[in-house]
């Protein structure tokens, strides 16, 4: 990595499993560091899988040490209940690397979608096969994982414009 190369952090928010993948972006190269992702028990109380999934993505903030964030937004589907569970999944992981001074980007998931394969409305194998040609060394285990690097490199292509609307939002 060199001096000019920034390491981004992508997560997919889920309460049962969230994604992370980070990549480091340098210039237009893309190189894959890692991913993998955090799990919470289904069994246990609403609380405890929240705070495993702060725990999970703060051990992941200390290991790779990433400079910038990205988040996929929540979309709302027909069972609300289900929208405000991923709501508070999602608040979490745009909280654990705010605890790190991180600023925190978010895409839609059609962005994402439109980002790395083309199309708004690309499945999840669509995905997978352009990750493989963006980043040929990510093997990632579980579609979270996939989805997170996908959001990860969403953000590279779009960090700058992301940064800019952070930047003015905080101004006002």
């Amino acid at each position: 990595m060199t001096s000019h190369a920034i390491r981004i952090l992508g997560i997919d928010p889920g309460l049962r499993r969230t994604g992370w993948g980070v990549i480091d972006v340098d210039g237009n190269r893309l190189i894959y560091v890692g991913c993998g992702s955090v799990e919470s028990s289904e069994a246990a109380p609403l609380a405890e899988r929240l705070l495993a999934i702060h725990e999970g993505l703060a051990r992941v903030l200390g290991e790779f040490n990433p400079l910038e964030a990205a988040v996929e937004q929540t979309f709302v589907n027909k069972d609300g209940a289900s929208t405000l569970k991923l709501g508070q999944a999602r608040g979490v992981a745009m909280l654990a690397p705010a605890k790190f001074g991180i600023v925190v980007a978010e895409y839609a998931p059609n962005q994402v979608k439109k980002t790395v394969v083309g199309a708004g409305h690309a499945d999840k194998n669509q995905i997978r096969v352009m990750l493989g040609v963006l980043l040929p060394k990510a093997a990632p285990k579980t579609p979270d994982a996939a989805d997170a690097l996908a959001i990860a490199i969403t953000h590279a292509h779009h960090r700058q414009s992301a940064i800019l609307k952070l930047k003015v939002a905080a101004a006002r």
